[in-house]
Order: C-alpha cells, then sequence, then structure tokens
C-alpha cells in the first residue's frame, strides 16, 4: 500500500516567506520571546552563511546589516499548515496531519485517478509550490519510511518496494529525532542520540545493522521500534483528519499604509493564495469578508469617516457591492473596518475579487493608515450550469458583477440591482435587491408555474410617469378627461369604480387614493384606461391603458 509524505523544512521560516516572497533571496531570521529577552528561533540558509545561528539573542543579530528579521507569526503558521493539508487533500481524502510541518497521506486508489506514483508526486510538489511552500515530497510502501525519506531527501524521491532499506540507509541518525512532542521525550531522544553516537553509529545502515538482542538490552523497545525505522520496514495505519473548511490570510504590516496602490498590491497576494488553497480543495467562494486593523489617530471620532485614504489619479470611479456599510469599532488604540463582499454565483478568479475589492475601498474608504489585513473566503461548490437551446445567451456572471459595481460606483447601491415587490396594498410598492441571476430565474419559473393554467386576462400597461389629466365631471359622474397626450382624452363611455385605498396614515407617506376603469372615445376608437384621484394631493392622473 502506498503512502506519500509532504515535508515543509524550516517551517517557522517558510511560513513568513509564504508570506513575504520577497524575501527568499534575503537573509532571514525569525525571533520570540518577550522584550528586551528575545532570540533567534530559526533562520534560513542565507543566514546561516553570515554567522545567524538559533539561539542567539536579537540584540546580536541585529548586528549584521544583511539581515531581515520577523518576530514568529502563530497566524502565519497555522495558514501554512493548512495550505499544507489542503496540497494533501487535493490527491487522497485519507490524509494524516502527522505535524506541523508534515502531512502523510494514503493513496491506495489513487493511481486510477492522478496517475502513476512518480507523477502523484510531482503534482503534490507543484500543488505546495503553488501554494507558497517549498517542500519535499516522498513516497514509499509504508507511512514512516515515506516520512524518513522526505526529512532526508531533498525534492521528489520515490521509493520502490522492498527498497527501502537500501535508499533509506544513507540518511544520519539525527533524521530519526527531528519531531520530539514532549519535553521529557526530547531528553529522552537526546540521551539516544548521544548513545547511538558513542557507539559509532552516524547512519541508518550502522543502525539497521546492530543485532536486535543486544540493542534490545540496552535500549529497550525504543532501540527497537528505531531500528525499525532504520529498516523502512515499521508498518502502522494512518489516523485521518477532516481538515476544517477555513480558508482566511493575513498579513501584519511592519510600517502603516495609505493608499491604495499598496494595499491592492497586498490583497492581491492574499487573493491568490486563497484562490490557491481553494481550487486545490475544487472549491469556489461566494463570500469574501476584509477586515482592516488600523492606526489609532489622535483627535479623530472613531465613528467619523472624514479622514480617507488618498486613492491614486487612475483609480476607478466604482465600487463593489457590499450587502452591510462600513463598520468601526475601538479596540484598544486600534479600530477595525470591515467589508463584506458577497458574490451572486460562486466563483475563482483573483483578478475579478481584486477589482471588486478595489471599487469598494475606493467608494468606501477605511479612514485611517491601516497596520494589518485579514482576509477570509467562505468556502462554496463550484457551480454547474446547463444553456438551454431556447434561452437567450446571458453575459458572464464574472463580467455582470464587475460591471454592476462599477455602475453602483456612479449611481449609488440604492439605484443598482433587481426590483421585489413589497408586501402591501400600495400601487408599484418595492424595493431595490441585490441582483441574484439564480434567484431570478428561480423566480421567474415559480412564477410561471403559478400562471400556468390560468385563463388569459388584460393587460395594464403602466405609463411612466403617469399622465397628469383634467376631469369634467356632469351631474355628478365622470363625462370628460384630458391629459397633454392628445391619444388619452376623449369622452367618458363607461366606467367602473371608484375603488378607494388608503396606507400609512401614521406617517409622512401616507397614501390615499380613488381608482376607476374607464373607456374613452377617441379618434382611434374605445380605448380603456386606468384613471387615478390621489385623495391627498387632489390630482388626478391617467396610469396606463389595458391592451
Amino acid at each position: 500500500m502506498p503512502f506519500a509524505c509532504i515535508f515543509v523544512p524550516n517551517f517557522p521560516v517558510a511560513a513568513v516567506l509564504r508570506a513575504e516572497p520577497e524575501l527568499r533571496s534575503h537573509a532571514v531570521a525569525i525571533f520570540e520571546g518577550k522584550p528586551p529577552l528575545e532570540k533567534i528561533f530559526a533562520v534560513n540558509d542565507s543566514a546561516g552563511r553570515v554567522g545567524i545561528a538559533s539561539g542567539m539573542t536579537k540584540a546580536q543579530a541585529e548586528l549584521c546589516s544583511e539581515l531581515t528579521l520577523r518576530p514568529r507569526s502563530v497566524f502565519q503558521e497555522s495558514a501554512a499548515h493548512a495550505a499544507l493539508l489542503d496540497c494533501a487533500q487535493s490527491s487522497s481524502p485519507c490524509v494524516e496531519d502527522a505535524a506541523a510541518d508534515i502531512a502523510i497521506l494514503d493513496l491506495a486508489g489513487m493511481e486510477s485517478l492522478f496517475g502513476t506514483l512518480p507523477q502523484i508526486a510531482h503534482s503534490l510538489f507543484h500543488c505546495a509550490a503553488g501554494l507558497g511552500l517549498d517542500v519535499n515530497v516522498s513516497v514509499a510502501s509504508n507511512a514512516d519510511a515515506a516520512v524518513l525519506a522526505a526529512r532526508g531527501f531533498s525534492g521528489v524521491t520515490v521509493i520502490p518496494p522492498g527498497k527501502e532499506a537500501e535508499q533509506l540507509g544513507s540518511l544520519t541518525v539525527e533524521v530519526l529525532f527531528l519531531h520530539p512532542e514532549e519535553t521529557r521525550e526530547q531528553k529522552n531522544s537526546i540521551s539516544l542520540l548521544e548513545t547511538l553516537h558513542r557507539w559509532g553509529v552516524r547512519d541508518l545502515n550502522a543502525l539497521a545493522a546492530l543485532p536486535e538482542v543486544a540493542l534490545s538490552e540496552r535500549l529497550g523497545q525504543n532501540g527497537l521500534r528505531l531500528q525499525q525505522l532504520a529498516r523502512g520496514a515499521a508498518a502502522r495505519t494512518l489516523v485521518p483528519v477532516e481538515a476544517p473548511l477555513v480558508f482566511e490570510e493575513a498579513i501584519e504590516l511592519e510600517y502603516p499604509i495609505v493608499l491604495l496602490e499598496p494595499l491592492a498590491f497586498l490583497l492581491n497576494r492574499l487573493l491568490e493564495q486563497i484562490c490557491a488553497r481553494l481550487a486545490a480543495r475544487a472549491l469556489n467562494t461566494q463570500e469574501l469578508r476584509l477586515t482592516l486593523e488600523l492606526q489609532n489617530l489622535t483627535g479623530v471620532d472613531p465613528e467619523s469617516d472624514t479622514v480617507g485614504i488618498p486613492s491614486e489619479s487612475d483609480a476607478s470611479h466604482g465600487t463593489a457591492e457590499a450587502q452591510s456599510p462600513a463598520q468601526h469599532f475601538v479596540s484598544g488604540r486600534q479600530r477595525k473596518f470591515c467589508r463584506i463582499l458577497r458574490l451572486p454565483l460562486p466563483m475563482l478568479d483573483p483578478k475579478l475579487f481584486l477589482k471588486l475589492l478595489q471599487l469598494d475601498l475606493n467608494a468606501h474608504p477605511p479612514g485611517a493608515p491601516i497596520l494589518k489585513i485579514h482576509l477570509i473566503a467562505e468556502p462554496a461548490r463550484r457551480r454547474s450550469a446547463q444553456g438551454g437551446l431556447f434561452l437567450p445567451p446571458s453575459p458572464e456572471p464574472e463580467k455582470l458583477e464587475l460591471t454592476l459595481a462599477r455602475i453602483t460606483g456612479l449611481v449609488g447601491e440604492a439605484r443598482v440591482g433587481s426590483l421585489e415587490l413589497l408586501d402591501t396594498h400600495r400601487t408599484e410598492s418595492f424595493r431595490m435587491r441585490r441582483f441574484m441571476p439564480g434567484a431570478a430565474q428561480e423566480k421567474t419559473r415559480k412564477t410561471a408555474e403559478r400562471e400556468e393554467g390560468k385563463s388569459a386576462v388584460a393587460a395594464l400597461r403602466m405609463f411612466r410617469p403617469p399622465l397628469r389629466a383634467n376631469v369634467t365631471w356632469e351631474n355628478g359622474k365622470l363625462a370628460h378627461v384630458v391629459s397633454k397626450k392628445k391619444e388619452v382624452q376623449g369622452s367618458v363611455l363607461w366606467k367602473a369604480g371608484p375603488w378607494r385605498s388608503s396606507g400609512d396614515w401614521w406617517d409622512r407617506e401616507a397614501w390615499a387614493r380613488d381608482e376607476w376603469d374607464i373607456a374613452l372615445q377617441n379618434a382611434e376608437g374605445v380605448v380603456l384606461y386606468r384613471l387615478m384621484h390621489d385623495l391627498l394631493g387632489g390630482s388626478w392622473f391617467v396610469e396606463g391603458t389595458y391592451d
């Protein structure tokens, strides 16, 4: 049964380089601890070549002008670990979360789906690179052999069945002690490693060749377990984990930013990382939540939007649709600015998301310099659609959403969307709702089903705006109607009504009206119209004509 292992060397540094890929060519050191006792926790190869090592104090490391220092970030490591699991889940449903920097996959039955074992290994390697992680990938007949190969060999390694001891033999014994989980186990591991070194055991070949009985007498069961690992003969069952579908990325800035251009650059990086993770899980997103931690400005009201981020001269004048208004709340010395971007359909296009966020932030500036960017994507299943043979072609949802966002920036959110009739007796009462293609099609289908089987009725074609009219009464009855439109005037041959309706009498928008259906005699013959009398204003209107 084949297994694969994905290992991220020097994981704390890899997490930082994933968030800041421009530092890959620099000497980087990660420090942790409370001031002034910070110590170097991890370094990359470039930092090691200039003399920086783990355990040094931060003050000592700062003497090197070529060094870039970064604090250890739990969130960045958590995001890198989540990306590692996303990569593993792209090729197998059975994944063990072995450590922060290790994921083990059961590849049984996966060859018929993804190709040969070398092809799967290279696919995992490239997938991890797309997620911003430099990894080692190995494939072996058991999980522990795959882990040792991933720790000891760079790049992609595929061990044929039965060749585990031969290929693992050249690795040093230190590869067996890379991940002690507890303090007591760490001490035991150091003691075992020192004992093996005193015996002259430097590699796994030497450990595998020791007599089992004598090894057991001196080191007990731990010694036998290490020998089984060295021979590549250990076997165990994976403990699969169901990785939560949480897709979030964040950047904590060293210096606050005040322009939309650098903010867009950082947002693009976060969006590409999130979209790559979603693609690895075969998912899209229908909602993006952006949270910006802002620098406190002395003398500025936290609820005021008078201080804005200046936009560049070539910035777009539109805004993306966001269901909730900008929110501000104070937390210590910092404020948080939140925007929610809801999409009509599941999508996965980082360029589209970036443009929509740019339009939204241009219309709703944060109001203060930005210290931290936090972006969350809610996962959704990919949309599936099939066009009908007799349906008119519709625009692509991505292009339609971007067009609506630009129009919203020009005319305002209250004027863009689809109409929704209100549950009231007031004629033509409606409100604007966000345009949702799927919901509109479903509503049209349900309306057609309700109307199916009903008898045909006369259609009222409304005049927009309604035509103001002058009405002549004779003997208490409607006799003649005249409007600005010559066709809509003449003697009243027949009438039905009035029908009185009113509402909202407690509000300034109160309404009261009488309606008639009338037939007028004009040059074209007899035509039916809807006549309305506004009881509050005293005006008369011709609202429409019947077909």
